[in-house]
């Protein structure tokens, strides 16, 4: 037991490991107690406890006392039901490794978490292969958190208040049942890596082209058929991994386009025609419904749309390799897109502003992992 149980000093950071014993968790507890005193007369502190595969199934109640400087804790690959009340007596804790454990129901982490000194300096958190359902809220307290895995959980949506954590700096949800990203999700400032592959995803919302600092967008094998335009406004992005999706392979031109209301009608006449008024020519619904006006892409159209609008998917060269389905928003399904038949003597100029576009980015995408 000796030699697996080391302490192992190097450029004064103390590591204790005492992982793959085979000994009843009886014995790890008297071990641990055994150290955590031998520790309380030492001039280094013990900064890194290793208790991963040792059949826990519970926390060791040592915890509680004398490791108060630990900076890392891996429990990772036991059979822990819950992190009880031991873990919050490590005040000065950054990492903490929990995955492929059992947690997930009620009372998996423990009461005050929020609260506690963990919430100012925990900054790694795995609790990948678990069984957590939802997120849970007292990790969405965690302000100091840079680094958040839920991997291999049974997550079904990520809660609005995921943008709590302005620390983050990288997010992996993968594999999990995920439908829907947040739009809240872009409010993360210094995001620089987001895992969402494996999931049931169907769409990404234009948001995400506000995380100027993400490098890596992981979306492979989930439902996409297409991403939003917004994405080539992504600077920073250096991979984008999209296999496994259901990205359409050709040109969509007629999707369902629902006539515009008489309300909307009015108000692309004013904008079109240029039409001048005052506030009081106006009934005041048609007023601030102006302000709603959304100029079509499309530069040979010149045309406005509000509610009402025809959604089409154009490709754009990403590398010279590979070509990316993206959402286009025309006016009108008579708008000359980007679509135009073969018969046309050239491309329509939507379709080149869109190509030049994409060879202006096409230097900040270093790897597009399609196949």
């Amino acid at each position: 037991m000796e030699e697996a149980g080391a302490v192992v000093a190097a450029a004064g950071e103390v590591e204790l490991n005492l992982s793959r014993l085979s000994v009843p968790p009886e014995t790890l507890e008297t071990e641990l107690e055994a150290r955590g005193e031998e520790r309380r007369g030492a001039r280094e502190a013990l900064l890194r406890l290793l208790l991963p595969h040792n059949r826990l199934v519970s926390l060791p109640r040592a915890l509680g006392s004398g490791f108060q400087h630990l900076q890392l804790l891996d429990v990772s690959g036991n059979a822990l039901t819950a992190l009880g009340p031991e873990l919050l007596a490590l005040s000065g804790l950054r990492t903490l490794l929990a995955k492929n454990n059992r947690l997930g129901g009620p009372g998996a982490l423990p009461k005050g978490l929020a609260q506690s000194p963990l919430c100012r300096t925990l900054q790694v958190l795995n609790l990948s292969g678990n069984c957590f359902q939802e997120l849970p809220a007292s990790v969405l307290e965690l302000r100091a958190l840079q680094t958040l895995s839920l991997g291999g959980n049974q997550l079904q949506s990520i809660p609005a208040e995921i943008e709590n954590l302005q620390s983050l700096e990288c997010l992996y949800l993968g594999g999990n049942f995920i439908k829907e990203i947040p739009p809240e999700l872009a409010n993360l400032p210094s995001l620089n890596y987001l895992v969402l592959c494996d999931n049931k995803i169907q769409s990404v919302p234009p948001q995400l082209s506000q995380l100027h600092s993400l490098r890596s967008l992981s979306l492979h094998n989930n439902l996409l058929t297409y991403l939003p335009r917004e994405i080539l406004n992504l600077i920073q992005l250096e991979e984008l991994s999209l296999r496994g999706n259901p990205l359409v392979v050709r040109f969509v031109r007629d999707l369902t386009y629902d006539p515009p209301t008489l309300l909307e009608l009015a108000a692309r006449t004013i904008k079109t025609r240029n039409i001048s008024y005052t506030p009081y020519d106006l009934p005041g619904n048609l007023l601030r419904y102006l302000s709603l006006a959304s100029n079509c892409p499309n530069p040979k159209c010149g045309g406005v749309y509000f509610d009402c609008c025809v959604r089409q998917i154009k490709f754009v060269d990403f590398c010279g390799k590979y070509r990316l389905p993206l959402m286009h928003y025309l006016c009108s399904p008579e708008c000359s897109s980007p679509c135009s038949s073969a018969s046309h003597s050239s491309t329509s100029q939507s379709e080149s502003d869109s190509e030049d576009e994409a060879s202006v980015a096409a230097h900040r995408m270093q790897k597009v992992l399609l196949g």
